[in-house]
Formats: structure tokens, C-alpha cells, sequence
């Protein structure tokens, strides 16, 4: 990615790292709370495997990505990326974007999440490969709102426009890393 890890980036037990997994485990935690307070939440066994699943994917690509740099532009870059995925997805399989979750015009947002991570493989994972990756990205978002828009399934621009401030915040944080590696490359 950007370098090794080095400044502690992958000591085992550092503060980050725990409060990536605690955190991750409080925000699992929630929807149990949530059903002893309310009738309104029901989730089974498979809601919470899933939803699980999805939190140990996401804090397990933030945890390699910060075991292999000390970039903290570049940390924070993949978190507010990972996050924007996460949100995406969590989203549209509990209650959809575009009308319910049942509404197959919500796969487009995979083709968004493809993007991304296309875009992510053929930078190598590289700051300034990334940067254009997660432009694009937000493009591909926001194409899904003009679509649905177009094709009158729903007005999605506010939602869509807090995705793509996401996206557009994740590759300016890559930007920022991709400026700290060239200026770390040209010192002695």
C-alpha cells in the first residue's frame, strides 16, 4: 500500500485497534438492546450472523490496511471508505434505498461497490490510484440517483448526496497520503 508499518502502526493491543473491534462489537450489540426496548426490532439468528459478518469484513480490511502503513491520511482515507461501503450495503439490505429492500433497481449500488473496489485493484491500493478510484466511485453513485430519478423510482439525492460526500471525503484523505508519501520519498 503506502510503506511498511512502522511508528507502531501493527503493534498488537495499540488503542486504535481495540476501539476498531469495540466499537464494532458495541454497535453489534445494539440491535440487541434495541429489541428489549421495542417491539418495533426483530432480528433472528440470521440478522445478527449477517450483520456480524459484515463488521468483522470491514474492521478486518481497516485493521490490514493500518498494519501495512503509518499513513494516518491513508488510515483514514480506507475507514471513511469502509464506512460509506458498510452504510451502503447495511442499508440496502435492511430497508433499501430505492423503494424496499425487495426493489431490484438497489443492485445498482453493487455496481457502485464495484467500482470502488475495481478501481482499488487496479491502483494497486496505491494514494493516488485510490483518490481516482473513490472519484469514481462517487460518480457511480451519483449516476444511481439520476437513474432512479430518471426512471421515476424515487427521489434519492439527499441520501445519495451524503454517500458521495463520503466517497469525494475518502479520496481527498487519499490525495492528502499520496502528498505525505511523495514528500516522505524526497526527504533524505
Amino acid at each position: 500500500m503506502t510503506g511498511t508499518a512502522h511508528n507502531g502502526g501493527g503493534r498488537r493491543g495499540s488503542p486504535w485497534r481495540m476501539a476498531v473491534w469495540g466499537i464494532a462489537a458495541l454497535v453489534l450489540l445494539l440491535p440487541l438492546i434495541a429489541m428489549q426496548l421495542t417491539g418495533e426490532m426483530a432480528w433472528d439468528l440470521a440478522d445478527f450472523v449477517i450483520f456480524g459478518s459484515m463488521l468483522v469484513g470491514a474492521c478486518g480490511a481497516y485493521e490490514l490496511a493500518a498494519r501495512v502503513t503509518s499513513n494516518n491520511a491513508y488510515r483514514a482515507a480506507v475507514g471513511v471508505a469502509l464506512a460509506a461501503a458498510f452504510i451502503l450495503v447495511w442499508m440496502n439490505l435492511a430497508v433499501g434505498i430505492i423503494g424496499n429492500e425487495d426493489n431490484p433497481a438497489n443492485w445498482m449500488y453493487g455496481g457502485v461497490l464495484a467500482v470502488g473496489i475495481l478501481g482499488a485493484i487496479l491502483a494497486r491500493f496505491q494514494p493516488q490510484g485510490m483518490e481516482r478510484a473513490l472519484v469514481a466511485t462517487a460518480i457511480a453513485q451519483a449516476l444511481v440517483a439520476v437513474i432512479a430519478l430518471i426512471a421515476g423510482w424515487g427521489y434519492t439525492l439527499i441520501l445519495t448526496g451524503f454517500f458521495v460526500a463520503l466517497w469525494l471525503t475518502s479520496a481527498r484523505l487519499f490525495r492528502r497520503a499520496a502528498r505525505e508519501q511523495a514528500h516522505a520519498g524526497a526527504a533524505p
